[in-house]
């Protein structure tokens, strides 16, 4: 049979780059202390961008995780079964130190190089970092119980990923998942109703009840809450008790999600579950939000990530696909709106990097940038994950009908997008914590004009923008009408931060186009409204997948 048509116009395939060639990630990997690591990162993202780890990443959020409560002679055995691919990618995250690195690394910005890794690794798929990072955070509010920290933490740092139900002091290395949420309550977990009672033996509890969303629930142990005689208590439960039998936790069924399918999410119940208390009766919440305040900074940083990716696939796209007798990337409209998604991802990549090294100097003791940390970490992580389902969106559509499809890999990213903003706390929740914080802790609000005060006289659309600021947050009103405007003043903190990091360490081009549209407002509400006299070659040219010889 003759051929029909030609294929022509088509978009080479995007495989066998390097993700981390992105000017603003390792510029900022070197400003924050961590120049070290970059020969790692560049391997790790030679690899995220290669054919095998993408093909990983694409079969193992296809083949979603099953859940077998059973066995065949109908024992209960709640196992999720993976695809292989999902434990290549784990593999891969462990050796390379994503899930606990920095806590067994003594140079200065070791939390900086693994922000970096998790960035560029989470291109390949940002499913399997939920257990990477509950692993990580768990490690701070174990440490709240010393001789628990002394026997898991070297598991929990370990560089090897040993999967399979065992008893976690006799695996070579451990994962950590995180069960607070329940039904009757979600984000306030004050409200939750599973119940610790103590069983005899010093430290140890019997938990009972369900938990609404648990993530990774085939992880060896988990940090959970429950109500003990002295109130919320945080405890320690593994999924393997010391003598080898399986704890009493049942694994209901498993959520059927929008997106982040590599990854188990799971419905379970505690019927009777040994754990072992954390911290105080009673100082639950505490303990725990250590781990909470540790996920916020990957919640931030994979949302980075992904609007990285998606202006990667996009500016790609449009350098390759010509329509009306010019390639796309050629045509005005289309440089606006790139050059837009550009500004958008560089400055949620320098304001996540910023924050994890505050926190990095903050884990070696240093109180102004934990006072930093502390506020600025929830306004950038509200923000900038608010942003990435937008970014998704629009990047998809530089596609058009290409990016709808499943091929593309788009709509998995987009169907990513919302979730950093819903973990660990929702966009409601993340402001009324930024209010929590300025209200108990003035010195965090003195912190975070001491960092934007590093941009003063740079740029007058700047300085504008912090001297309004100021002059609202003397003038806050009655509480209540604080909360209402809650969005509003958290959008503007993370906007200020955000530009007062790009006029003094971006591109010239991004952070004139930022000033210009994110503060002086200078633009519309869609993508792809800058203004007239912005630079968008330069800023196209920093945004492609080859695009690190374009320093700032």
């Amino acid at each position: 049979m003759p051929p029909t048509h030609e294929v022509t116009n088509q978009v080479p395939p995007l495989t066998g780059y390097d993700v981390s060639a992105d000017p603003a990630l390792l510029e900022a990997l070197r400003r924050e202390g961590a120049g070290w690591a970059e020969a790692e990162v560049r391997e790790l993202g030679a690899k995220a961008g290669g054919e095998e780890a993408q093909e990983w990443g694409r079969l193992a959020e296809r083949h979603s995780p099953v859940l077998h409560t059973h066995d065949r002679y109908g024992h209960r055995i709640d196992e999720v079964e993976f695809h292989p691919y999902w434990h290549e990618l784990m593999d891969v995250a462990v050796r390379h130190g994503l899930h606990g690195a920095p806590w067994r690394d003594e140079r200065p910005g070791a939390h900086v190089a693994r922000a970096a890794k998790v960035f560029v690794w989470g291109q390949a798929d940002a499913g399997h970092l939920c257990p990477v990072s509950m692993t990580y955070a768990a490690v701070p509010a174990l440490r709240v119980q010393p001789e628990l920290a002394e026997v898991y933490e070297p598991l929990l740092t370990s560089s090897t990923y040993d999967f399979g139900l065992r008893v976690p002091t006799e695996k070579r290395g451990i994962i950590a998942g995180m069960s607070m949420t329940e039904k009757q309550g979600g984000s306030d977990v004050r409200a939750n109703t599973t119940r610790a009672v103590p069983t005899g033996e010093p430290g140890m509890y019997a938990l009972t009840g369900h938990k609404w969303f648990t993530s990774a629930p085939m992880s060896d142990v988990f940090l959970t809450l429950a109500q003990a005689p002295g109130g919320l208590s945080c405890f320690l439960v593994p999924r393997v008790l010391p003598d080898g039998s399986r704890n009493a936790i049942r694994l209901q069924r498993l959520k059927d999600k929008l997106g982040n399918r590599s990854n188990a999410s799971s419905e379970i119940e505690y019927e009777g579950a040994l754990g072992r208390l954390v911290g105080e009766e009673g100082r639950g919440v505490a303990t725990i939000i250590r781990m909470v305040n540790m996920t916020r900074l990957d919640c931030a940083i994979s949302s980075a990530s992904g609007m990285r990716l998606g202006l990667v696939q996009a500016v790609h796209h449009a350098t390759h696909r010509e329509a009306f007798g010019a390639r796309l990337v050629d045509q005005p409209l289309m440089r606006n709106v790139l050059a837009d998604l550009a500004v958008e991802a560089e400055a949620a990549t320098v304001a996540s990097l910023r924050l994890a090294g505050a926190v990095d100097r903050a884990a070696r003791g240093d109180a102004e940038e934990e006072q930093l940390r502390r506020l600025g970490l929830a306004v950038t992580k509200y923000w900038v994950c608010k942003r990435a389902p937008a970014h998704a969106a629009e990047a998809l559509e530089c596609l058009g009908g290409n990016g709808y499809v499943e091929d593309s890999g788009l709509p998995r990213l987009y169907r990513e997008s919302p979730l950093p903003s819903i973990w660990e706390g929702s966009g409601n929740v993340a402001a009324l914590d930024v209010l929590r914080a300025m209200s108990r802790q003035p010195e965090a609000v003195e912190a975070y004009f001491a960092e934007v005060d590093r941009g003063a006289g740079a740029d007058r659309r700047l300085d504008a923008a912090v001297a309004g600021l100021r002059k609202d947050l003397a003038g806050l009103g009655a509480p209540d009408a604080v909360a209402y405007g809650a969005r509003r003043l958290v959008e503007r903190l993370a906007l200020v931060l955000q530009g007062s990091l790009l006029v003094r360490h971006g591109h010239p081009a991004i952070a004139d186009a930022f000033c210009a549209s994110r503060l002086d407002g200078d633009r519309g509400l869609a993508f792809g409204t800058l203004p007239a006299g912005v630079d968008t070659a330069a800023i196209i040219a920093r945004s492609g997948p080859d695009a690190v010889g374009t320093p700032a």
